[in-house]
């Protein structure tokens, strides 16, 4: 990005400025105008005091009544008390200083009576809530003219997400000085004019004007509209191109064949298809019988039978003269994948052995911590077409892999894989294979349609009949009582010939795993492991550590171990997360769990109730009750429906957190749109982004649009993939 829109914050507003504003990743003027405001304060709505809460870092907006200087015998120096109210409670601010005349200054500033925005960490002294030296600014006063004081006084505060270094006034000071000199020149706005004066929407300035300094909250919102169906229209407009671009793509057809192995297979299924999973293979297999590349995404609950329409579409593929291959996150869930597959086709998957049916397939497993005589053969199969499905993880992504005829990819897991990822194996031979994408991480529709808008979606909402229950309790960790009860369910399980799993945050006390990076206090692997050996009523129970810092090897021998019960009690961080299948699994203890997001904590349930015993997941926690933590717990624990519980979610987590900073990290991120709140505004942005996208494919005539879409989606088309 060149001109104004992407000059560095240092040029316009000085070092000094710029390096506080990059703690927030703000770095150029589009990056800082492109920080919107969390919320406005309106002079005389003020924050309600007794809500917050000891430790936080906050802005508060209330009414000086007090400001006393005073000098400090007993230590020395000297020592400003204000007193703050939100009408009802009373805050205190603290300052201190060596001299009495330094402090003159905040006395003159906080006079009774004035409103302020005062920024600090909420600490107590003697039973009193308290900001240390805190930041502030007094509305009406801190203006550099009396008309301006006037007009702050009167019109809606922006306050941005700020930082302990930098407060929410001094980006809006940041904001004014790089705003008010700007035209329309300066700012590439990506919404077509015909779109925006046909939806009604304004240019892109005036509604950055109208985000940063609104004259009303009426104007804020009319600003922040525009502004999300901006983001919601870049998005729709790049996967309209994806969608066009396959559609002139030609593929191998693979039609279905009458009598082949996917007719074999379901004669030998010892379980009936569920109307979902006959449902789901009709759509795919039209899909492959088509010389377009299927893109097609597989959602379907934990349990719902993902793995059995994937094979029957692999197989459909093998029928019809092409390969599958099915690319696995870890090489913990490629190695389930090839025991699953294997134990379902039983001979059919057996070609070239004397068991195997007369025309039976191979499935081969291919990783990158194989040994080179298991390899070299791997690879040989693959490259000769003997082994119709091949099975694996990155390492089928690597240059020496080579398939005589690549039909189909099968992705599992998606949000563990980038779209460069993806597209190494699309790119391969001379036409693009078919791509299903399958997720066990169930996903609402208006999500699917802004984050897979370049997918077809097939949704299993069924699971197969004979699956056992799974009762989910939440246990607070502080009562000693309930905690114990945890322990005594596990050991009863376990002398019944059952299994647990245990999961934990982090792997020992000096490592936290991700998520919980600075966390103090949380359980660990190590640690616990070691607690529930110690305990009397755990002796001579065999107890298995899993943690993503053993090696490939140690991984499947502690898998092993527990499948085949020797270590009945797994403790383990999430990699068992995904994917795991033993069914005589039937309690999942989850310690922390307010440290996990509602889709992890459901994905750990869905490792238990794999098999006929009804089955429990336990859900330790210190969060408060009333808190969001203790929401998304409670949340997770009221319902086995992940599509409710996804959109329970979506509603609950911050639109950043679902569709941006959080999965792809970068200044491109989704900041105001919400999918389940905005599905309107986004069927309108993919419809206009379509017709756009039909009348000038290479947006040639659009060059801001195509600029927008190439800076948002080089980070976010990532995001677009793995969300």
């Amino acid at each position: 990005m060149t001109g104004v829109w992407g000059e560095r914050l240092s040029a316009v507003l000085g070092a000094r400025t710029a390096a506080s504003l990059a703690q927030l990743d703000l770095h150029t003027v589009q990056d800082l105008l492109r920080h919107y405001p969390r919320r406005y304060g309106t002079p005389g709505e003020f924050t309600d005091i007794s809500s917050l809460r000891l430790g936080d870092h906050v802005t508060v907006m209330a009414q000086v009544r007090t400001a006393t200087v005073r000098h400090m015998h007993s230590r020395g120096g000297a020592m400003l008390e204000a007193v703050v109210t939100d009408g009802a409670d009373t805050l205190q601010l603290t300052f201190f200083a060596k001299r009495a005349g330094v402090l003159r200054r905040h006395e003159d500033r906080l006079r009774a009576g004035r409103v302020g925005l005062f920024t600090g960490t909420v600490g107590e002294y003697r039973g009193r809530r308290q900001l240390t030296h805190p930041d502030y600014l007094i509305v009406g006063v801190d203006t550099t003219d009396e008309q301006e004081a006037v007009l702050e006084a009167s019109r809606p505060i922006p306050l941005y997400p700020a930082s302990a270094s930098v407060p929410t006034w001094r980006i809006g000071q940041a904001v004014r000085t790089v705003l008010d000199p700007l035209t329309a020149a300066d700012v590439p706005d990506p919404l077509p004019a015909h779109v925006r004066e046909r939806e009604g929407f304004p240019p892109l300035l005036e509604a950055l004007r109208g985000v940063h300094v609104p004259g009303s909250v009426e104007e804020a919102e009319r600003a922040q509209a525009r502004l999300r169906y901006e983001e919601a229209f870049v998005v729709q407009a790049a996967l309209a191109r994806r969608r066009a671009a396959r559609e002139g793509l030609t593929a191998v057809a693979r039609p279905a064949r009458a009598g082949g192995l996917r007719d074999a297979l379901d004669a030998r299924l010892p379980f009936p298809l569920t109307d979902g999973q006959v449902a789901a293979g009709e759509e795919i297999g039209a899909d492959l019988a088509r010389a377009v590349p299927m893109m097609r995404l597989l959602q379907g609950d934990v349990g719902a039978g993902k793995t059995v329409v994937a094979l029957r579409a692999m197989l459909q593929v093998v029928d019809a003269g092409g390969q599958a291959a099915l690319l696995a996150p870890t090489e913990v869930l490629a190695a389930q994948h090839l025991e699953s597959l294997r134990a379902l086709l039983g001979p059919l998957g057996q070609g070239g052995m004397l068991t195997g049916a007369a025309d039976a397939t191979r499935v081969t497993l291919l990783t990158g911590s194989q040994g080179a005589v298991a390899r070299r053969q791997a690879l040989a199969e693959a490259a000769s077409g003997a082994a119709g499905i091949v099975v694996g993880t990155h390492a089928l992504l690597g240059e020496q892999v080579q398939f005589a005829d690549l039909g189909l990819v099968v992705v599992d897991e998606q949000h563990r894989f980038g779209v460069e990822q993806r597209d190494a194996l699309r790119a391969r031979g001379e036409r693009p294979p078919h791509t299903l994408v399958m997720t066990a991480t169930p996903i609402p529709r208006t999500v699917a349609m802004t984050v897979f808008g370049d997918l077809e979606t097939t949704v299993l909402a069924e699971r197969p009949v004979g699956r056992a229950s799974i009762a989910t309790h939440v246990v607070p960790a502080g009562n000693a009582a309930w905690v114990e009860r945890v322990w005594t369910r596990v050991r009863e399980e376990v002398a019944a010939g059952r299994r647990a799993y245990v999961v934990c945050p982090r792997i020992d006390a000096n490592q936290v795993e991700e998520g919980a990076e600075g966390e103090t206090g949380l359980t660990s692997v190590v640690d616990l492991a070691a607690r529930l050996q110690a305990r009397a009523d755990f002796a001579g129970v065999g107890i298995g550590v899993m943690h993503g810092r053993l090696s490939p090897q140690d991984k499947d021998q502690v898998m092993a171990r527990f499948a085949d019960g020797r270590t009945p009690v797994l403790v383990s961080t999430t990699v068992i997360e995904v994917g795991v299948d033993v069914p005589q699994a039937t309690v999942m203890v989850v310690m922390d769990a307010d440290r996990f997001g509602m889709s992890p904590l459901h994905q750990l349930r869905g490792r238990v109730g794999r098999g006929t015993e009804a089955s429990v997941c336990l859900l330790v926690t210190g969060a408060e009750e009333g808190s969001l933590a203790w929401e998304r717990v409670t949340a997770v624990a009221s319902t086995t429906d992940g599509f409710e519980l996804a959109e329970r979610d979506v509603e609950l987590r911050r639109e950043g957190d679902v569709l941006g900073v959080a999965q792809s990290g970068g200044r491109g991120s989704l900041r105001l749109l919400r999918a389940v709140r905005d599905a309107d505004l986004i069927a309108m942005a993919r419809g206009d982004a379509d017709a756009v996208v039909a009348e000038d494919p290479a947006l040639t005539d659009h060059p801001e649009l195509a600029e927008a879409i190439e800076e948002a989606l080089g980070e976010r088309e990532g995001f677009l993939e793995k969300s």
